[in-house]
């Protein structure tokens, strides 16, 4: 017999027991679905079997990685419907997207009618293989073989992506006759898989799933339009250059085209930040700009860009960080852990914010605060303002879009901009690519950079500051008037030559390990990419360098030029964007 450690108390089992019949025993304990395990702090799938003495965790629906095993399990049963009520013969591709608010954005292309008749006999198949308890099976192939089984299915993007990869052996999961590869584990069989729903939206269709807190309830629609209209035109970006998924953009790295592309994606994100800066532009009455986004969004590039852009249209910006009206650290409110709360809403000062906006629109002249990050204190450093008829404040912070916070402004006289970073590409058409690895991935590299932070650091605070943005920013963000996506199709390449050494430093058996370990195989899938041919305006420079200097630099220079001379104003932004 082998000894199981669970929870401190000790198990024995037989040996080539799977983790599967050790977690029957317990289910009934768990408040959600079991879905995974750890031994000895390593994730393995319920069908592996015990072969020693170990310690033993589970993972269920209500976890981060069991929330996500659910999501892409049952992906894989959706794809296998698709299949099975279209027909092999009639469906082409099925494609997921992105993530819609609770579920994920799917298109078919084949020759069917994607109408609600058809998502109810997708949906009446997959709870037959639900009450089935169809098992998921996973077997190790080597690569070349995977290959041919990829072309042999009419699987061309895996066929692509793998060409890249520089592993010897891939996971292919089967459910059924259903053969497909997918980054990540999988639940044990479809009888985990029971909670969800299908709807028609836009020109394809949701599949709507349970939040990680209520694994076993399946919301309500709660997409956001705004945003689904802003990751849409992102993908409409990347098919104008010809880069859907990471097999497409190796494919641009490795032939030498890069370079093109990256002026490219440089030049739509602009063609947007212009576009917005003419609406603003446009409303006279418009005073202050509030940007709000999530962590590495790229919000303080992205307020500079902004700037450059109103100056060009005859307007004086002025660029403030809303940081600057944090309330002294010891008068900062504490978290249910007794933990200063950094992100919550009051802990700014916002009667000040406001006595100090509302004098400024009343043409008083005021003086801003500083704050001071070492001494935990305001400032002041002699940094008076008095706005005239073309100045605009453009306030930046993750609060920007709470009402709450600019309470006293008449709504007029604000225009709010939400930015994020929403991935424009997939790993293939079955796999995408989560935002907030993105994210993640961009504030380890910017931290290790410019805080001393080490990549365990980062992802160990990283949920705290998820549970912030859900909090603070993603219930305003359809208040928005604008929406910006500061993700570039490449960026990916360039941030894995910084990211691999940073999480490669993570001992195995410490708490940040499994997900360090996840990130370097995600990263795996990228041909990489040098930082020399990167805009120094780019707002990936905010991650790996070289950029804010330039932009103090470039602002101070055009606020002494005096705004009438557009034609100059025109030729300092081509330069940001051709030479430097």
């Amino acid at each position: 017999m082998i000894q199981v450690t669970i929870d401190g108390k000790k198990y024995e089992y037989p040996e080539n027991c799977s983790y599967y019949e050790i977690a029957k025993d317990f289910e009934k304990t768990m408040d959600a679905p079991i879905v995974l395990v750890k031994v000895d702090g390593r994730l393995r799938e319920l069908h592996k079997q015990l072969k020693k003495d170990c310690e033993l965790e589970f993972v269920t629906t209500k976890d981060e990685i069991g929330h996500k095993t659910y999501q892409r399990s049952l992906s894989l049963l959706l794809v296998k419907a698709v299949y099975h009520v279209g027909g092999y013969d009639k469906i082409r591709h099925v494609m997921l997207h992105f993530s819609a608010g609770s579920g994920f954005f799917y298109t078919v292309d084949g020759d069917i009618t994607l109408n609600q008749e058809f998502l109810d006999e997708v949906k009446a198949y997959m709870h037959e293989q639900v009450e089935k308890a169809v098992p998921i099976y996973k077997r190790s192939v080597d690569t070349h073989e995977a290959r041919e089984r990829f072309r042999l299915h009419g699987m061309t993007d895996k066929d692509r992506l793998f060409r890249y990869r520089r592993v010897s052996r891939v996971n292919l999961y089967s459910l059924g006759d259903f053969e497909d590869y997918y980054y990540g584990f999988m639940t044990y069989d479809t009888s985990y898989l029971k909670y969800f729903d299908l709807y028609l939206y836009d020109d394809g269709f949701v599949l709507q799933m349970p939040e990680k807190k209520a694994p076993e309830t399946v919301p309500a629609a709660n997409l956001s339009p705004k945003v689904f209209q802003v990751q849409r035109e992102s993908e409409r970006w990347g098919e104008q250059m010809g880069i859907s998924t990471v097999a497409d953009l190796n494919e641009r790295i490795t032939k030498g085209n890069i370079q093109q592309m990256m002026l490219i994606a440089e030049a739509l994100q602009e063609q947007k930040i212009a576009k917005i800066a003419e609406q603003i532009a446009e409303r006279k009455q418009v005073k202050f700009v509030l940007i709000a986004g999530p962590s590495s969004s790229g919000k303080t590039t992205f307020c500079n860009r902004l700037s450059i852009q109103l100056s060009a249209h005859g307007l004086t910006p002025h660029p403030i960080s809303l940081d600057n009206y944090y309330v002294n650290r010891v008068d900062t409110p504490r978290d249910e852990n007794g933990d200063y709360d950094f992100e919550c809403l009051e802990a700014l000062d916002i009667e000040l914010l406001n006595r100090d906006m509302t004098a400024l629109l009343n043409g008083e002249r005021v003086e801003l605060p500083y704050f001071n990050f070492k001494t935990g204190k305001r400032e002041y450093k002699g940094n008076f303002i008095q706005m005239k008829e073309t100045d605009v404040l453009v306030l930046e912070g993750i609060h920007g879009l709470n009402e709450k916070l600019t309470w006293s402004l008449p709504s007029e006289s604000k225009f709010r901009i939400y930015i994020s970073a929403l991935t424009q590409i997939n790993v293939d058409e079955h796999n995408r690519i989560p935002t907030t690895d993105g994210r993640l991935i961009r504030r380890m590299v910017r931290d290790s950079r410019t805080r001393a932070t080490s990549a365990k650091e980062t992802i160990a605070m990283w949920p705290s500051v998820r549970r912030g943005e859900d909090r603070n920013i993603f219930p305003n963000q359809e208040k928005a008037d604008v929406m910006f996506n500061s993700a570039l199709v490449y960026e990916l390449s360039v941030l894995k030559l910084y990211a691999e050494p940073l999480l490669f430093q993570i001992e195995e058996g410490e708490p940040e390990y499994q997900e360090a370990k996840r990130l370097l195989k995600f990263l795996d899938y990228f041909v990489g990419v040098p930082i020399e041919d990167i805009p120094k305006n780019s707002i990936l420079r905010e991650f790996v360098g070289e950029a804010a200097l330039m932009y103090e630099r470039l602002l101070c220079g055009i606020c002494d030029l005096g705004m009438d001379n557009r034609e100059v104003c025109d030729m300092i932004i081509n330069c940001l964007m051709f030479r430097f």
